[in-house]
């Protein structure tokens, strides 16, 4: 799969190749029509392959909390213009789905509401002056290398412990989406091996902000040994530290 382009916004869309070995490319364009995060999502979605359209779909996501579990119904309304894309939908469809189970399995989502406006925030979160002033739990520090906090820029920092362990750093930034969202890569250390795709989401809540950090590992042992570490208490005390930076500034 190659992506061409990727907004999941209301009103954005999403372009992705698929490349068989020996077949056309396939083309897929996704719109995005409705989003109500966590429980729906709607979308059309068109499918081509040698400039001629195949199909045309709409597809609603829900999602029902189950506890330790969820239950996602995917309804697909096709249009088929060709003979054999009923049965394709299906397949591929039927893969998709497994390939979103293990990786939420992996997947690690922190969320906050800071009291303060988006703006304080997103000024917080994006001046390399103030990032490595909060940023990590608490006790712990930041050494900078290099900072520069745009799409197609990079932070390359050591964390520092409070007994002095060093851990370093490299983010890499290939979303930025003013006073919206963020989206980087993980790497150990600089231009060490990758550890996890990231994204940072912010949204207004009556002049505070619910902060969402997400992180996919790069594998389910890399999951699993973060969580025993305490990554999701950590990453808490890592936006507690933001909430009293930005109520203090």
């Amino acid at each position: 799969m190659a992506f061409l382009e990727a907004d999941s916004r209301v009103g954005g869309r999403e372009v992705s190749l698929c490349k068989v070995e020996g077949r056309p490319e396939i083309r897929c364009e996704v719109g995005w029509l409705e989003l109500q995060p966590p429980a729906r999502s709607v979308n059309y979605e068109m499918i081509s392959s040698e400039g001629i359209t195949r199909s045309a779909a709409l597809v609603t996501a829900d999602i029902r909390d189950l506890g330790a579990r969820s239950r996602l119904s995917v309804t697909v309304q096709l249009s088929s213009l060709a003979d054999d894309m009923e049965a394709g939908y299906r397949q591929g469809f039927a893969a998709g789905l497994d390939n979103l189970a293990g990786v939420a399995e992996r997947t690690m989502v922190l969320e906050r509401v800071i009291r303060a406006p988006r703006s304080a925030v997103w000024a917080a979160w994006m001046n390399p002056e103030t990032l490595p002033q909060w940023w990590g739990p608490d006790g712990y520090s930041c050494r900078t290398k290099r900072i520069d906090l745009r799409k197609g820029g990079e932070w390359v920092f050591d964390m520092i412990a409070p007994d002095g362990t060093v851990f370093p750093n490299h983010h890499l930034y290939h979303e930025v989406r003013s006073e919206e969202a963020i989206g980087y890569v993980l790497l150990w250390g600089e231009n060490g091996p990758k550890h996890a795709d990231a994204w940072v989401s912010l949204a207004d809540q009556g002049g505070a902000t619910k902060v969402t950090l997400g992180m996919v590992f790069s594998t389910a042992a890399e999951f699993q040994e973060a969580k025993g570490f305490g990554a999701i208490e950590l990453g808490l005390q890592t936006l507690g530290k933001l909430e009293r930076f930005v109520q203090t500034a």
